[in-house]
């Protein structure tokens, strides 16, 4: 049995650097839980916010099964199955501690050199430093509530 929920926990905000051939490396302070949970073993896909998702392999396996689980004649559905799943690409630590996102993915989230690395419980989320900083300020003044998800999806825990 894995470690406990409190222990996986990734949190923070980090600047990241991303070298000329896409390699990005992970924060020292994640890599003992990374390789404890996952051996070093990692999932990226897209998000619709257009940054990058990254879950250890355990959590993204979970998190797969339960949006195949999901109806596809729903249309918001198999849309996130088409993103999420059809996108999601196997990354691995190397011995430097860093990984290699493809250009394809680095190009979805605008990531050049400069990123922001957010641990957000079981997964982190990899902006392009600009934009991220753009995003959060615009959140920081938005008033508004939220717009209701479909009831299907409102109960998905991604």
């Amino acid at each position: 049995m894995g470690p406990g929920p409190i222990q996986n926990v990734f949190r923070g905000a980090n600047q990241v650097t991303l070298d000329a051939k896409g390699r990005m490396v992970m924060p020292t302070r994640y890599r003992d839980r990374l390789v404890e949970r996952s051996s070093g073993r990692l999932v990226v896909t897209i998000d619709r916010d257009q940054c990058l998702l990254l879950y250890p392999l355990p959590d993204w396996e979970e998190i797969e099964r339960k949006l195949m689980r999901l109806p596809t004649l729903n249309t918001h559905a198999r849309r996130m199955q088409r993103l999420m799943v059809g996108h999601a690409t196997d990354l691995e630590l190397d011995g430097h501690g860093r990984v290699l996102l493809p250009a394809e993915l680095r190009s979805f989230a605008g990531l050049t050199r400069d990123g922001v690395l957010l641990g957000q419980g079981n997964r982190f989320e990899l902006w392009d430093e600009v934009r991220w900083t753009q995003q959060r300020d615009e959140w920081l003044k938005d008033e508004e509530l939220p717009a209701q998800l479909p009831a299907d999806l409102e109960s998905l825990s991604l």
